[in-house]
């Protein structure tokens, strides 16, 4: 049997490899488990961590630091590829309200983990701790050890405190929004307010009744129309085709338009009369309803499009095409001239097939570039983010210079090659999966260490007045500014309810009550809430903690 102590007690690469790798397969199966409609993910890991260690599980502590440091560099470098596209783009178009709003979350429970730390006799380490787990922050956890490293005090102790007080981070904002809604919130309130209806797409076949548009052409329709459509096919006298802006639409005209749900009233009474059939279902063979066109899905592989209005193009003009639709992210959008196109966007074009695939070339669908992971620039990327962690930075009133460290570089390099990257004609899109396999990957293995270091520990603090004081406390900073920055969304900035639940879960980035919220609230204005503060919300608790710890402490 010394093979098998070996293998799972004694020190060594091997075991190391087999302790980490069963503590993240056993927590990342559990995370699967759902209780009351919340699960806790690759988050899972962190407990089990915790269990072996209280256990007495361990590896050597060279190993432990680095598969931490690895996983951690990883997970944060693969989150700001993840979120720098849409970074920038996040303030725009309404969105800089939602980041005020939700900067707001960040900075009032940081003020009141310092005040708490002061007045409650908790170590400013520790009170770093428990915010981190009373905001679900594992990145900010990761950089605040850091710079306890760095100032070359105990970096344990903070992991102790994001253990104790997690659980109730990821319930506790769930509970506010329960809270408001009860208190709050009117039964009218809730209506749908969807702001992403405007490029949701809904397809819809219309025959031509109205005389008021007959020899008109479509140029001449679209001005006189409120409501904003394409028109994907034209069926006349048995023979189908692509209309242009210039062709005129005939008495008994059969059109198959793109366009929002809510305005196919509208357009019923535009062009006359709508059709029964159902043109959403998902099994519908696009190439089979006519044999002169056919319908290809052509991925933007292109860097210099990256940006370019679809309009500027001029696709149809020049080649007969028609887009119908538009892929980003799983949601489908409009296709209107003004839509910014990204790389990876996904493009139904619809045209004779000469045409379509000289499209293809335009657009670039080099799917397999975008399949196969460019790890050159992972790699590029990790090196410039850890050699921007290394910079020393002078902040006045801060003794000792700042660095961003593991967590604080790599996020930084992430977001700013995943926004211009491809403008340098760099190839750094992956695949959603790809980079959700990056991101699991560094989570789980950076969880997985640390809660094996902190695990030895753990039972002794929980069980003992002062775990329960960080437990209590770590309830108020996940509570406290939840409520009162979401009644000041809700009730003084007047921002629908679905928008005030996606900005708080994203300002304490919680996807958890994220799927509470999509689930019991109309309309995707949570998600897309969710996704406009996310990545800001991300970066100031990565810096934030450094900072707090390097002006107090240092």
């Amino acid at each position: 049997m010394d093979w098998l102590y070996s293998l799972f007690v004694e020190h060594s690469a091997l075991q190391a490899v087999v302790i980490l790798s069963l503590i993240s397969a056993i927590g990342l199966g559990l995370g699967k488990l759902r209780l009351g409609g919340i699960s806790l993910g690759v988050t899972f890991v962190f407990f089990i961590g915790i269990l072996a260690g209280h256990l007495g599980f361990s590896i050597d502590p060279m190993m432990l630091t680095y598969a931490e440091s690895f996983g951690l560099v990883i997970f944060v470098y693969a989150l700001g590829l993840q979120v720098g596209p849409g970074f920038f783009s996040s303030f725009r178009q309404g969105g800089v309200q939602l980041n005020m709003l939700a900067t707001g979350v960040v900075l009032l429970g940081t003020l009141l983990a310092v005040l708490g730390s002061y007045t409650l006799d908790i170590s400013l380490p520790d009170a770093m701790g428990i915010l981190c787990g009373a905001t679900t922050n594992t990145p900010a956890l990761g950089a605040a050890q850091q710079t306890l490293k760095q100032l070359g005090m105990d970096a344990s102790t903070p992991a102790l405190g994001c253990a104790v007080t997690y659980p109730l981070g990821v319930v506790g904002v769930i509970l506010g929004i329960l809270l408001m809604r009860k208190l709050l919130v009117r039964p009218e309130d809730l209506l749908e307010q969807d702001k992403t209806a405007d490029n949701k797409t809904f397809i819809a076949a219309f025959q031509v009744r109205n005389p008021g548009i007959f020899n008109k052409t479509v140029r001449e329709i679209a001005e006189i129309s409120l409501q904003k459509f394409v028109i994907s096919r034209l069926w006349r006298n048995g023979t189908v085709s692509i209309p242009t802006s210039d062709t005129e639409i005939m008495q008994d005209d059969r059109l198959l338009i793109i366009t929002a749900e809510k305005d196919a009233p509208a357009l019923t009474m535009l062009f006359g009369e709508q059709e029964d059939t159902d043109w959403n279902k998902k099994d519908i063979d696009w190439n089979a309803i006519d044999s002169q066109l056919i319908s290809q899905r052509i991925v933007v592989t292109r860097p210099e499009l990256n940006g370019k209005k679809l309009g500027s193009l001029q696709l149809r003009r020049h080649y007969g095409i028609n887009i119908s639709r538009v892929y980003r992210s799983g949601v489908q959008l409009l296709p209107t001239a003004n839509l910014t196109l990204q790389l990876g966007d996904r493009l139904t074009v619809v045209g004779e097939a000469p045409s379509v695939h000289n499209v293809e070339k335009v657009l670039g669908n080099a799917i397999k570039s975008l399949k196969e992971p460019n790890l050159v620039a992972v790699f590029v990327g990790i090196v410039l983010g850890l050699a921007l962690g290394a910079v020393p930075f002078s902040i006045p009133g801060i003794s000792i210079p700042v660095k961003l460290g593991l967590a604080g570089g790599p996020i930084i390099v992430g977001i700013l090659i995943g926004t211009f990257g491809p403008r340098l004609h760099m190839i750094t899109y992956t695949t959603r999966s790809a980079n959700l396999m990056l991101r699991s990957l560094g989570l789980a293995l950076y969880l997985a260490c640390l809660g094996l270091d902190a695990g030895a520990s753990f039972f002794e603090t929980v069980f003992r007045p002062e775990g329960l004081l960080w437990i209590a406390v770590g309830f108020g900073l996940t509570i406290i500014p939840v409520i009162l920055m979401g009644i000041f969304s809700f009730r003084a900035m007047k921002l629908d309810f679905g928008s005030t639940c996606g900005m708080l879960c994203g300002s304490m980035a919680n996807p958890m009550a994220l799927n509470y919220a999509n689930d019991t609230l109309p309309g995707d204005n949570p998600s897309v809430a969710y996704a406009t503060v996310y990545p800001l919300c991300m970066f100031l608790r990565v810096i934030i903690a450094q900072v707090v710890l390097m002006s107090l402490l240092g």
